[in-house]
């Protein structure tokens, strides 16, 4: 009896002192990143670029490692972010979406490859040359291959303005602030980035499961990977839009009804589990949204173009990543995870000029962990 409690008493202090040692290790990469680099600290750095509040989550070995928020989440009433403040993701509610779909094509009640005006009601591609051999499918739509050539993303909608439907918001028509989405090339001839063609995915999934968008990303996606700082509806508790001067903007935030698109409020570490599940179904895992062979379609390149579905993908050095950056008004956003290795970092910023201070963090978080290159991130 006495043995036996001594070698519980023995691995209980060696779990803990394991902990520890993980502890200290995330601090210590966690100063690393914070730093002065060439005399300058991260909080100094932010307040050169003017970006008032960052956010920062760091995966290592297929796990969340550290996440810290940094800087002020309002300007004027100085209230601090911390890892709970939401941000708003803009256009990484594109691959969130897109693991949605994938979800369905695992229940067998989406097909990538089909014509998706089997799948719409209210609102279809019109039918042309460009569509007789290749109709638009999912796949094309999730990787900007469509043909689709609207080339925008969404300026947004002031809290109180009237929004659109999004078959307004498809033909153009009042009180849509964008054109409307043509075709102008045959579906993989060409890829070109196209916010309209998730609007196209957006309407098609609802009218396919006659769900809400929200209740469909909120059961297949948000719920299962426990992302319980997320949601596609306004929050109380987010961080607030700044310019690229780091100043109020004349609205806490805009909306955004093309919520596929743009839509989504979230944390770093919520969507570190995102990337996580990417990660876990690639090493042959099953994850809590995805069996690997779906996680293995959602990473194989549509053919054409730097995307597979809903995420780009792209060698750095002897690193492969999967990446999306977002870009809303007042909001910045990064995500970029490691194919094989298990490794990742998520930022976001509430300010214009958060893309400038994020590839200074990238850098910083490539060095301390001596990871492949990063890709750099660049607004969406």
């Amino acid at each position: 009896m006495t043995r036996c409690f001594v070698r519980i008493c023995l691995a209980c202090f060696a779990l803990s002192m394991s902990v520890a040692r993980a502890q200290d290790e995330a601090g210590l990469l966690m100063a690393r990143v914070e730093a002065p680099l060439d005399a300058q600290s991260l909080p100094a750095l932010m307040e050169r670029l003017h970006v008032p509040g960052v956010s920062i989550a760091v995966i290592k070995d297929f796990k969340l490692h550290w996440a810290k928020g940094y800087g002020v989440a309002d300007m004027e009433t100085g209230r601090l972010v911390d890892t709970e403040t939401r941000f708003q993701a803009a256009s990484i509610s594109k691959p969130v979406t897109a693991l949605a779909a994938m979800r369905l094509v695992q229940e067998h009640k989406l097909d990538l490859d089909a014509d998706v005006n089997t799948m719409l009601k209210s609102w279809r591609v019109p039918a042309s040359e460009l569509t007789r051999t290749q109709a638009v499918t999912p796949r094309s739509l999730f990787s900007h291959t469509s043909g689709a050539d609207d080339g925008f993303g969404f300026p947004g909608y002031a809290p109180g303005a009237p929004l659109p439907s999004l078959v307004q918001i498809l033909d153009g028509r009042s009180p849509s602030n964008v054109g409307k989405v043509v075709f102008a090339r045959a579906p993989f001839e060409a890829y070109k980035y196209s916010g309209g063609g998730l609007v196209i995915m957006q309407l098609a999934l609802t009218e396919l499961t006659g769900l809400p968008f929200e209740r469909l990303m909120q059961s297949t996606v948000l719920a299962p990977l426990r992302m319980s700082n997320s949601s596609f509806e306004q929050p109380s508790y987010a961080a607030l839009a700044h310019d690229a001067q780091g100043r109020r903007m004349e609205a806490p935030w805009k909306l955004y009804p093309e919520q596929a698109a743009a839509g989504l409020w979230t944390t770093p570490s919520d969507l570190a589990k995102f990337i996580i599940e990417i990660q876990t179904g690639l090493r042959g895992a099953k994850g809590m949204v995805l069996e690997p062979r779906y996680a293995r379609e959602m990473l194989s390149p549509a053919g054409v173009g730097p995307y597979a579905v809903g995420l780009t993908l792209g060698q750095r050095g002897d690193g492969w990543y999967f990446t999306h950056s977002g870009s809303n008004w007042g909001y910045r956003a990064w995500i970029s995870g490691h194919v094989r290795k298990g490794y990742g970092v998520v930022i976001m910023a509430n300010g214009d000029n958060g893309m400038a201070l994020m590839n200074q963090i990238a850098d910083r978080v490539a060095t301390a962990y001596h990871w492949d290159t990063l890709e750099k991130p660049v607004a969406k």
